[in-house]
C-alpha cells in the first residue's frame, strides 16, 4: 500500500464520530464519511506505522438495507451523515458507537452498571429550531448560493433548499433571500463575503423557530464593509405565506475573521429580538444567540431522563429537598430551573454572559427564586462560592471538562453526580477520572438529539462507593 494508491474495500464499522473502518486486501484504511456494509473505492492519503488513512473516491455498492436518501442534497451537503440508513440502523450504530467509547468503563463496574440503551427523537425530521445558513457560491465565480458547506470544504457551498431537518417555513426563509440578493449580486451591486481575502457583504442568515408558539426570528448577519437599504428585504419577508409568525427580523454586524456568527451589534428591522419557548412546562425567553438545545422535543426527552435519575434518588430517599445542587456549565440554566423545585437551592455556573443573563431572567419568569447564576469559568468560580453542593449536575460543552476543574469537583465529594455528555469521547476520558477518584457509573442512556448526524448525547448517573474521600 502506497500514498495515492486507490484500493478497494467494504466497510467493517463506523466509530465515533463519523470514522470508517474500510478492509482492503492491503489491511485495514480510516476513511471518514462512509456508512457500514458500503463497498467503496479510496485513494490513500496517510500512511502511518499502525494504520493508512484514504478519502472516498466512489461507493461501489451500497449496504444491502440502504434506503433512498429523503434528502435532494445528501452527499453533497456536510450536514448530515446517514440519511441513506434505515433509523433503526442508525440508533443501533450510535448506541454501539457510545458503548464502545465506555467499555473500558463499563468493565471497570463489574456489573454494577445498567445500561439503558438509546431513546429516540421524538420527530426525525423538521426537528431543528435553529439554522445558520452561509452565503457563497459552490465553485469560483459561480452564482450566489445560501445554504451549508460542501461536504470536505471550507469554503464551497450547497444551497440547502429541500433541507429535510428543518420545516417548509425556513425554506421559505432561505429562498426568499437567495431570491432577493441574487440579482443584486448578478449586478454586481452586492457581494457575498471571502473568507480567504476577508472581503465582501453578506455572511450568515440566522432563523429561529419556536416549537411551541411557531414564532420565529430571522437575522441577517453581514460585515460593515458596505451599506444597504434592507427595507426591501423586510418586505420580501413579511409578505411570506408561513405556517408561523415572524416575531421579528433583525439586521447584525459580524467583521469578525472567524467563520461564525458573532454579534457585534444587532439592529432590529421589524418587531423584536426575541420570542418565548416553552421546555417541559418553563417558559424561556429566547434571542438569535442564545444557547438553547436545537431539537425542542428531543431535549425534553433528555431533561426527562435528568430528571427521572434524580426522582428514583428522591424515591429511595437518597437524596432530599434540603440539598443544594450545583448545575455546572449552565447554559441559560434550562436544568437549573427543572430541578429548583426539588432543591433547597440551584447554582448555576456559565462562562458566556449572555446564557447567565438569559438564566436569570428565565428564572423570573418561571417564579424560581432559588436559583442563583454565575457568569465565570467553573475552574475559578468554584472557589469564590460559599455554599457547598450535596449534588453535581455536568453538563460541559464538546471538549469536556478541565482536568483542573474535574479534580476541584471531585474534592466535594458529593454522593451522586449526573455528566450530561455531548460528545462520548470526552466523557470515557473524564469517566477514567472519576472512577479513579472512587465514582462507580450506576446508570446510564444514550439519547438521539440530532437524527440523520453523526451526533448523540449521553447521560450517566454517577454514586461515590462508600469509603471514598475527596
Amino acid at each position: 500500500m502506497k500514498k495515492k494508491d486507490i484500493i478497494e474495500g467494504i466497510v467493517k464499522k463506523v466509530e465515533f464520530p463519523n470514522k470508517g473502518i474500510v478492509e482492503t486486501s492491503e489491511g485495514k484504511v480510516i476513511v471518514k464519511g462512509v456508512l457500514p456494509d458500503q463497498k467503496v473505492s479510496v485513494q490513500i492519503t496517510k500512511l502511518r506505522k499502525e494504520r493508512a488513512e484514504g478519502r472516498v473516491v466512489e461507493v461501489l455498492e451500497e449496504s444491502p438495507d440502504a434506503q433512498d436518501s429523503p434528502c435532494i442534497h445528501f452527499g453533497k451537503c456536510g450536514g448530515c451523515s446517514y440519511l441513506t440508513m434505515p433509523y433503526v440502523k442508525e440508533l443501533g450504530l450510535k448506541e454501539q458507537q457510545v458503548k464502545t467509547l465506555l467499555k473500558h468503563a463499563m468493565d471497570r463496574q463489574e456489573g454494577k452498571f445498567t445500561w439503558e440503551g438509546i431513546k429516540t427523537s421524538p420527530v426525525k425530521f423538521a426537528y431543528r429550531n435553529k439554522m445558520e445558513f452561509t452565503f457563497g457560491d459552490d465553485s469560483i465565480g459561480g452564482p450566489l448560493c445560501l445554504g451549508m458547506h460542501k461536504r470536505g470544504s471550507f469554503y464551497d457551498i450547497v444551497t440547502v433548499s429541500g433541507c429535510r431537518i428543518v420545516d417548509d417555513d425556513y425554506k421559505a426563509i432561505l429562498s426568499a433571500t437567495l431570491d432577493y440578493f441574487a440579482p443584486m449580486y448578478e449586478r454586481k451591486e452586492i457581494s457575498f463575503y471571502h473568507r480567504m481575502k476577508q472581503v465582501g457583504y453578506l455572511r450568515h442568515l440566522l432563523v429561529r423557530k419556536a416549537v411551541k408558539t411557531g414564532d420565529i426570528l430571522v437575522d441577517l448577519i453581514t460585515t460593515s464593509q458596505e451599506e444597504h437599504d434592507l427595507s426591501g428585504f423586510t418586505e420580501t419577508l413579511l409578505s411570506l405565506d408561513l405556517t408561523g409568525r415572524i416575531a421579528g427580523i433583525l439586521h447584525t454586524k459580524n467583521d469578525s475573521l472567524a467563520d461564525a456568527v458573532i454579534d457585534e451589534g444587532t439592529e432590529i428591522l421589524y418587531g423584536q429580538d426575541f420570542f418565548y419557548e416553552y421546555l417541559l412546562g418553563l417558559k424561556f425567553r429566547i434571542t438569535p444567540f442564545s444557547f438553547f438545545q436545537t431539537n425542542s422535543l428531543s431535549a425534553e426527552v433528555l431533561y426527562t431522563t435528568v430528571r427521572g435519575y434524580i426522582r428514583s434518588l428522591y424515591d429511595q430517599k437518597k437524596i432530599s429537598q434540603d440539598e443544594i445542587i450545583y448545575d455546572l456549565y449552565s447554559g441559560t440554566g434550562t436544568i437549573a430551573q427543572l430541578l429548583a423545585p426539588v432543591a433547597n437551592k440551584v447554582i448555576g455556573v456559565e462562562i458566556v454572559e449572555e446564557a447567565v443573563e438569559a438564566a436569570r431572567e428565565n428564572a423570573k419568569l418561571n417564579g424560581l427564586d432559588n436559583c442563583e447564576f454565575i457568569c465565570g469559568d467553573v475552574l475559578k468560580v468554584l472557589d469564590e462560592i460559599e455554599d457547598k453542593p450535596d449534588f453535581i449536575i455536568l453538563d460541559p460543552p464538546r471538549d469536556g471538562i478541565n482536568p483542573k476543574a474535574l479534580q476541584k469537583i471531585i474534592s466535594y465529594g458529593v454522593r451522586y453526580m449526573i455528566y450530561v455528555s455531548c460528545k462520548p469521547t470526552s466523557l470515557a476520558r473524564d469517566l477514567e477520572v472519576l472512577q479513579d477518584a472512587g465514582y462507580e457509573m450506576t446508570r446510564g442512556v444514550a439519547v438521539d438529539q440530532f437524527p440523520w448526524t453523526s451526533h448523540v448525547e449521553t447521560v450517566v448517573l454517577l454514586t461515590k462507593t462508600s469509603g471514598s474521600e475527596g
